[in-house]
C-alpha cells in the first residue's frame, strides 16, 4: 500500500510538474512587445502609440516599446508587422494601411486583408471641410456656390490617395460639385494655400484646421461624421448643410500578424478598450484630436470591411493610383 501511495504522488507531481511547464510554454508575452509605427516621431499615430504604451505594459507584465519604421504613408511599418513572426510585434496603424494599401498601389508589399488581423479600433476623427475665411456664410450657400463653380474651383490635399483625396472624391459625388484636385507635398501646404485663395476647400485634420479657424484665417463649413463630433463639438455635420450618406472619419488601430494565436489578440483587445475609456487616457486622446473607440476585434474587421467597400469604389470611379 505504501509503494502504491508513493506512486500516486510521484504521478501528481509529475502532472504538476508538467502542467507548470505547459504554463511556461504558453504565458504571453514572455518578453518585450514591440509596437511598430509607420509614421515619424511626434506624428499623430506615434502620439497615441506612446500614449497607450505604458499603460498597455503595466498590463501585460512587460515593456511595450515603440518603433518607428517610417515611409510610403505608414506602409513600411505595415509590411514590418506582416511579416512578424516573433508573436511580439504589433503594429499602431491608420485607415489606409489595414483597408486599401493594395488596390492604391498593386505593388505594396502585404495584403491588409491576408497578412493582418484586426485587434482593436483605438479612435476615430472626422475630417473637417475647411475654406476660405471670406467664403460664402452657411454651409448650403457654399454648396449652392460650389456647385455653380463647377471646375472652376479646386481643393487641395496633401497628396494623391490619402484620405484628404478619397474623402473628397467621395464628397464631390455626394454634394454634386466638381473641384479639381491639386495634390501638395503636405497639409502645411494645403493651408498655405486655403489662406493664400489658391484653392477653394480641403479636408483637414480637427488639430490642423480649428487652429486656423480659431486665428480667424480659414473658415469651417462642418465635420465629415454621420453626426456632431465630440472631437469639435461647436461644429455641425456636413448633413446638416444638406450633405445626405457621408460617414468620413480617419483612424487609429491595432493590428497584429495574422498568425498571432486569436487568445493572445482577445487579450490584447480587451485591455486596449479598457485603457483607452480610462478617464486620464480618454482625456489625452481627446486633447489629441480624437474620440475614443476601443472595440473588440471584429467591430475593427467590420470597420475595415465597411471603409475598404467605400473607398474601394472611389478609387475605381476615379481611377485613382498611388505611387
Amino acid at each position: 500500500m505504501f509503494q502504491t501511495r508513493r506512486h500516486a504522488i510521484a504521478a501528481a507531481l509529475a502532472l504538476c510538474f508538467s502542467a507548470s511547464a505547459v504554463f511556461a510554454q504558453t504565458a504571453w508575452p514572455s518578453h518585450p512587445v514591440k509596437l511598430v509605427v509607420g509614421f515619424p516621431a511626434g506624428s499623430s499615430p506615434d502620439l497615441m502609440a506612446r500614449t497607450i504604451a505604458e499603460p498597455l505594459s503595466q498590463a501585460l507584465g512587460q515593456p511595450v516599446v515603440v518603433e518607428n519604421k517610417v515611409g510610403a504613408g505608414g506602409n513600411i511599418g505595415a509590411d514590418a508587422v506582416a511579416k512578424a513572426t516573433d508573436d511580439h510585434t504589433l503594429g499602431l496603424m491608420i485607415n489606409g494601411n489595414l483597408t486599401i494599401a493594395k488596390i492604391l498601389n498593386p505593388a505594396t508589399t502585404y495584403d491588409p486583408l491576408k497578412d493582418l488581423q484586426p485587434v482593436s479600433l483605438l479612435a476615430v476623427s472626422p475630417l473637417v471641410l475647411a475654406v476660405p475665411a471670406g467664403t460664402a456664410a452657411s454651409g448650403k450657400a457654399f454648396f449652392d456656390e460650389a456647385r455653380a463653380s463647377g471646375d472652376k474651383w479646386n481643393y487641395g490635399t496633401p497628396g494623391v490617395g490619402t484620405v484628404a483625396h478619397l474623402g473628397m472624391e467621395l464628397l464631390k459625388g455626394k454634394a454634386g460639385m466638381v473641384p479639381v484636385h491639386v495634390p501638395y507635398p503636405g497639409n502645411p501646404q494645403v493651408i498655405t494655400a486655403l489662406i493664400g485663395g489658391q484653392i477653394q476647400m480641403a479636408l483637414l485634420p480637427p488639430g490642423l484646421a480649428l487652429t486656423q479657424v480659431k486665428a480667424g484665417k480659414l473658415k469651417a463649413i462642418g465635420v465629415t461624421s454621420a453626426g456632431r463630433s465630440s472631437v469639435a463639438p461647436e461644429l455641425p455635420s456636413l448633413g446638416e448643410a444638406g450633405v445626405q450618406g457621408l460617414q468620413l472619419e480617419i483612424w487609429n488601430a491595432v493590428a497584429a500578424p495574422v498568425g498571432l494565436p486569436k487568445a493572445h489578440v482577445q487579450k490584447l483587445a480587451t485591455l486596449l478598450a479598457e485603457i483607452v475609456r480610462r478617464p486620464d487616457i480618454r482625456q489625452k486622446i481627446l486633447n489629441q484630436g480624437w474620440q475614443v473607440a476601443g472595440t473588440s476585434p471584429e467591430g475593427l474587421a467590420k470597420r475595415i470591411a465597411v471603409d475598404t467597400a467605400a473607398m474601394s469604389d472611389v478609387i475605381q470611379k476615379n481611377n485613382i493610383k498611388a505611387n
